[in-house]
């Protein structure tokens, strides 16, 4: 029998909130076992550009990265969160370690091919290293990545946090009994953005395809989704999309399943 992981992924509004992160960094170091977390950080990265005067650059809810975005992105990623992560979690007698893709090899990307969209410096994944991570489980160190790979050639790439969460949950799904979690500012998947108890408490793949098709998911909503049924059919067991209280609880949330 495998033991148990939990995978946190972390974005939106969450990040941006000193005193809602500290409570959910608190309660990440609570969680019993193996547990790791990957985030990102837009919203933030984007705030630093507007202050530095360099054009932020977004088609359908995705960034477009080129030099001067990848290092605001290098600088906030991997710098001013990551590290503020790691120290706030020593606080919580948490034992973590930051990390981005290039540390220890740790996931290899290639740049995205251009088809429509030229989205610059941005990577898909080819690689991860999931020895090493597990060998930090092992010594009971948490990782927590960020959202930047490298190509192997000296170039660091701007890649999806939500993807890296869910490649990372493949690969280490043949060690653990993994359970992801996307943890955002809504308390789940909804009907009506603008409404808190339209939640959908479960999707399956066909009543994904449903609510695509109308239109209720949409823009960045659909890749997270979609990582998630990528994820359940490589080794994945349970997948949930919700607020900062999914760290604690299952109840309120979205539950995504084949």
């Amino acid at each position: 029998m495998k033991n148990k992981l939990t995978i946190i992924k972390v974005g939106g509004g969450i990040l941006n909130e000193r005193k809602l992160f500290e409570i959910f960094l608190k309660n990440y170091s609570k969680i019993e076992g193996s547990k790791l977390l990957v985030h990102g950080g837009g919203i933030i990265a984007s705030n630093y550009m507007i202050k530095l005067g360099i054009p932020v650059k977004m088609i359908e809810g995705r960034r477009i990265t080129d030099s001067n975005t990848l290092d605001v992105a290098v600088m906030t990623y991997a710098g001013l969160i990551n590290k503020n992560i790691v120290s706030i979690l020593q606080k919580f007698n948490c034992n973590a370690i930051g990390l981005c893709g290039a540390d220890a090899n740790l996931i290899t990307s290639k740049m995205r091919e251009i088809e429509k969209i030229d989205y610059g410096l941005v990577g898909d994944i080819v690689s991860v290293n999931d020895n090493f991570i597990n060998q930090l489980l092992k010594l009971k160190i948490s990782p927590i990545i960020c959202s930047l790979t490298h190509n192997g050639s000296g170039q660091l790439l701007n890649t999806n946090a939500d993807s890296i969460a869910s490649e990372i949950s493949i690969k280490l799904s043949k060690y653990f009994d993994v359970t992801l979690k996307y943890c955002f500012d809504k308390p789940g998947v909804l009907t009506d953005k603008t409404d808190d108890l339209s939640l959908k408490k479960v999707i399956s793949k066909n009543e994904y395809k449903k609510l695509k098709k109308n239109k209720i998911i949409y823009d960045g909503m659909i890749p997270k989704i979609e990582n998630c049924f990528y994820a359940l059919n490589n080794g994945v067991n349970n997948i949930f999309i919700g607020n900062h209280d999914l760290i604690k609880t299952t109840k309120d949330c979205t539950k995504i399943i084949l």
